[in-house]
């Protein structure tokens, strides 16, 4: 809504300087003041087609050249004062025309300092920020690192159940290049590959779309790794955003390590967060309490994870090895399911739960077969 009052507010704003020029007399005849305030509205209305033409802008380029134009003009004012003890006898030497040599000289050191300016802040717009009206300088940023993202990491998926968590608070970041690569796999002839391709720019749009996840589309490209295949330009670039890389790749790993960037790899990270113990592995606990089930004992870990043993209720009171069967994860909590193997020794001193249908007897019965 705001951007459609600016909009008409401007094209108004524009017809109103029409209407002055043409009631002050400056254009002679009345046919070349309507031809005047006919341009100008038509290109008021250019300016706002090319505005709506391109509604993604990003605030680098625009700072870019605008304190490009703004280095330019100032280093021009300068270099125009340094020069001007040089002008002051060929003052009026082109009097009968239109431009003077200083004129000259100053239009030409503007525009090249302009494009200088520009130029230089277009190359180097990812090692600082420019906000206007503020400098925010990328490098002095104390806070999250960005994480780069590889294709394996996208193809696979399991990033963007990740983020839904909120474990990671901290940018995204995919590059172009990329992407490219992320197009070609989707392209190929290989059913396989195409399926893997299209995946990966699917779990892209889902991270796009997610609330709260912040994905950019970085287009830097290094001088350095222009020539380079796609995995050289990920290290390359996390080692210039001073990043972390997020992949899957092992080899991948080994070359962003061996160049001392930060590597995050999502296998190790699941494997942080597998449970402690697998089915079929042994272990030893105290059955405090009987099981919802007939058969059941409930034991502890020192963490707190429940431990349902079966065929445990008669061995309440007892440190006893059990055998892993199944293990539950859920948002609640981890759930270890065991098998009883044999008693180790008997508790001393232990609060004894027992069932309702056994606590008349004052001690617990093994159930009947």
């Amino acid at each position: 809504m705001s951007l459609l009052i600016l909009r008409s507010f401007f094209i108004l704003a524009s017809s109103g300087i029409g209407v002055a020029i043409v009631r002050s007399g400056l254009i002679g005849s009345s046919a070349g003041g309507l031809t005047t305030f006919v341009l100008l509205l038509i290109l008021a209305l250019a300016v706002v087609g090319l505005d709506m033409a391109f509604p993604k802008k990003k605030i680098a380029w625009i700072s870019a050249y605008y304190f490009g134009l703004l280095i330019g003009l100032i280093t021009t004012y300068i270099m125009g004062l340094a020069l001007e003890p040089f002008f002051e006898e060929s003052v009026g030497e082109a009097s009968g025309s239109g431009l003077t040599l200083r004129q000259g000289v100053t239009a030409t050191l503007l525009l090249i300092f302009s494009y200088c300016g520009i130029s230089f802040l277009l190359q180097t717009r990812n090692d600082f920020r420019f906000i206007i009206p503020f400098v925010e300088f990328q490098r002095s940023i104390k806070g999250v690192k960005p994480l780069i993202l590889d294709t394996s990491v996208v193809i696979d998926g399991r990033i963007a159940d990740v983020m839904e968590t909120k474990l990671v608070d901290g940018p995204l970041l995919m590059p172009r290049f990329a992407i490219v690569e992320l197009q070609h796999i989707a392209d190929s002839s290989d059913r396989s590959r195409r399926i893997r391709g299209r995946r990966g720019l699917d779990v892209l749009n889902r991270l796009q779309n997610m609330p709260g996840v912040d994905l950019q589309i970085d287009d830097t490209e290094l001088p350095e790794s222009a020539n380079q295949p796609v995995d050289l330009k990920l290290v390359a670039l996390a080692k210039h955003l001073e990043g972390k890389l997020v992949t899957n790749d092992y080899n991948l790993n080994k070359v962003a390590r061996l160049q001392g960037v930060t590597v995050i790899n999502l296998n190790d990270l699941a494997n942080a967060f597998k449970p402690i113990f697998l089915p079929g592995e042994r272990f030893e606990v105290d059955v405090v309490k009987s099981g919802e089930e007939i058969s059941q004992g409930i034991a502890y870990l020192d963490d707190g994870t429940m431990v349902v043993v079966e065929q445990g209720r008669a061995h309440i009171a007892e440190r006893v090895v059990v055998t892993v069967t199944s293990v539950l994860q859920t948002s609640a909590g981890r759930m270890i399911f065991a098998r009883y193997e044999y008693t180790t020794k008997k508790l001393s001193g232990t609060t004894i739960v027992l069932d309702p249908s056994t606590r008349s007897t004052g001690r617990h019965q093994k159930p009947s077969t």
